[in-house]
């Protein structure tokens, strides 16, 4: 069994976006867990859905009434306010057989954001990142989404991929270190000059569809 829910890098300009949060899911149906929020000891709450195999994994083998390490896709679908969506579980002192410790080496609210940066406002801590998918399975490419951040990087890196570290903080995703990997190569449109557009390399393989988490708790492969 793999030691970490969140799959290590394999390519260089590989996109993702996932990460771990700590809490009690509080469904808004008890008859229907697939849309709720998770009530962190900070006192925020975030809105969440469920994907796939994790809802098997809730009704059958979690004590929803207790907190439990969710692995995650973060989206920002209203400004300021963060999104999960639940595609694992971290638990393997319950989840697995072997056992093993529930806490991570990054620690609670980690998050990693592969992608490139299109915005930035060091003065106001403001960042955006956009990430691309991996093709379906027809080959058609699902629609780019962006990312809200908080923290500072400098405007000469726009245009660049970067490989972000965050922590949450509220409804927050705050940048703790950062790694700019390099320029990303720009597409042309038709009739156009070059256009934004990110590197063709590197699926999203921990913040797509395929994203890993333990084996109890694996993530669905609808979740993006």
């Amino acid at each position: 069994m793999r030691q970490h829910p969140i799959s290590p890098v394999t390519e260089p300009m590989q996109y993702r976006a996932i990460g771990v949060v700590r809490g009690t899911y509080l469904p808004d149906d008890p008859e229907q867990l697939t849309r709720g929020s998770i009530a962190v000891e900070d006192g925020s709450r975030i809105e969440a859905v469920v994907l796939g195999r994790v809802l098997t994994l809730m009704r059958r083998h979690l004590d929803l009434t207790k907190p439990h390490l969710w692995v995650a896709y973060p989206r920002y679908r209203d400004a300021g306010k963060l999104h999960l969506q639940l595609v694992g579980v971290w638990e393997p002192s319950t989840l697995t057989e072997a056992g093993g410790a529930d806490q991570l080496p990054e620690g609670d609210d980690y998050f990693s954001v592969r992608g490139e940066l299109i915005y930035t406002r060091p003065e106001d801590g403001d960042l955006v990142v956009k990430i691309r998918q991996q093709p379906r399975a027809d080959g058609s490419r699902p629609t780019p989404f962006k990312l809200q951040l908080k923290g500072e990087m400098s405007p000469e890196h726009l245009r660049h991929f970067v490989a972000l570290d965050l922590r949450r903080q509220g409804q927050d995703l705050q940048l703790e270190r950062h790694e700019v990997i390099g320029p990303v190569p720009q597409r042309a449109g038709k009739g156009r000059g070059p256009r934004g557009g990110g590197a063709r390399g590197g699926g999203a393989r921990s913040g797509g569809p395929r994203a890993a988490a333990p084996r109890a708790g694996a993530p669905s492969r609808g979740g993006n």
